[in-house]
């Protein structure tokens, strides 16, 4: 592969080479991994897009959501990537990666880029590289990157490590209105949007927006937003309803941040979380080559068999690593 020639396509906006360099980024092979850091070295970040990452549990519309607020972005000229991560089987690790499928319109327009990735088991909702296809797609020139997460629940807060704006999907009468006071995904959320805010929901989802209003106020106002942030809206991505106010709302509060420095100290700060991750996931590979696979392997079957503590057995490779 010609990584000068691929980054001189990708920079221009071919949208095949931006395919092919996500697909090299999410290579597991050594000599993938050494192009890809390679790629993204050559690079750099001189290109920054408004990234949006969007969840929510199962079936509240997050993908009809992304194509009618993508459609109406390229509409205002805007080109827009698309990053959705599918959950990966614990048994085959296999995953359907059927977004493009339910997002006909979007997937045809050419100002669209979407690419499904597998989350291959990562927690947090997101898939492992997808921090790297977000540096491809700014690469390739995309003014707004949507990152699309699984969608399992309070504890995707990954994505809030990745992203800019961060927005929490809603459907109405979801019921449990108490999820609104727990921490979690709740307090990421920049943007709480009640969707299907139409026919006979449309009730239902006042009510809803209404809960969930009142229960932010409760939390504890951050120091990189304006006074009357977070806020929840109601939206209609079935009838492109509200998608402009949310859309404004968005900007509005992406400028505040800029103007104010907290958009450059939050890159930086995720920065050095995605650092601290490699570093993690660098130290558990080291583990896995032996001489040292062989001495876990042995500890693991100990503590199997109950003859060590797990707690125990940890200590033991740390001290093994501490003297190395």
């Amino acid at each position: 592969m010609d990584l000068a020639e691929l980054a001189t396509k990708l920079q221009s906006g071919d949208r095949r080479s931006l395919a092919r360099a996500i697909t090299l980024v999410e290579s597991a092979r050594a000599d993938h991994r050494a192009q890809a850091l390679e790629l993204l070295q050559a690079l750099g970040q001189q290109n920054q897009a408004l990234r949006i990452g969007l969840s929510g549990t199962p079936g509240v519309g997050k993908s009809t959501f992304i194509e009618s607020f993508g459609l109406m972005l390229t509409g205002q000229g805007l080109r827009v990537a698309v990053l959705a991560v599918d959950p990966s089987s614990a048994r085959s690790g296999g995953s359907i990666l059927g977004d493009k499928t339910r997002m006909e319109q979007l997937a045809r327009d050419p100002r669209a880029f979407i690419r499904p990735s597998p989350s291959q088991a990562q927690m947090g909702g997101v898939a492992r590289r997808t921090r790297e296809a977000v540096a491809l797609c700014e690469a390739a020139g995309f003014d707004i990157i949507l990152i699309e997460t699984v969608g399992v629940g309070q504890s995707e807060t990954v994505v809030a490590e990745l992203c800019d704006l961060f927005v929490l999907l809603l459907a109405p009468a979801g019921g449990d209105e108490l999820q609104g006071v727990k921490r979690g995904i709740m307090e990421m959320a920049d943007l709480i949007l009640v969707n299907k805010a139409d026919g006979d929901l449309k009730s239902a989802a006042q009510r809803t927006c209404a809960d969930y209003a009142g229960a932010l106020r409760l939390l504890r106002k951050r120091p990189q937003d304006p006074a009357d942030y977070p806020k929840a809206m109601m939206v209609s991505a079935l009838e492109q309803a509200g998608l402009a106010t949310a859309w404004a709302e968005m900007q509005s509060l992406a400028n505040w941040r800029r103007q104010n420095g907290h958009w450059s100290t939050r890159r930086g700060q995720q920065a050095e979380h995605w650092f601290r991750e490699e570093l993690r996931r660098g130290l558990l590979a080291v583990l896995d080559q032996q001489p040292t696979k062989s001495i876990v392997a042995d500890l693991g079957l100990a503590v199997a068999a109950g003859d060590v503590t797990p707690e125990a057995a940890a200590q033991q490779i740390l001290r093994l690593l501490h003297k190395g």
